[in-house]
């Protein structure tokens, strides 16, 4: 099948916003990941503190 000159701009359209599409979908979740795993290295740190702190109040 043949598609004519408008069918084929309109393809070429039409598969540009489908890949930006999949781009901005890979760059938030890449984001979405990198941050979260940010706060849980916060989080375990924090919690590390706390405790060593937990543990030098009980031998003093």
């Amino acid at each position: 099948m043949i598609l004519s000159p408008e069918e084929v701009r309109a393809r070429k359209r039409r598969n540009l916003w489908i890949a930006l599409g999949l781009v901005a979908f890979i760059v938030l979740v890449f984001t979405t990941t990198v941050l979260r795993l940010q706060q849980n290295q916060a989080d375990e740190r924090a919690l590390l503190e706390s405790q060593a702190n937990g543990a030098a109040r009980v031998v003093k």
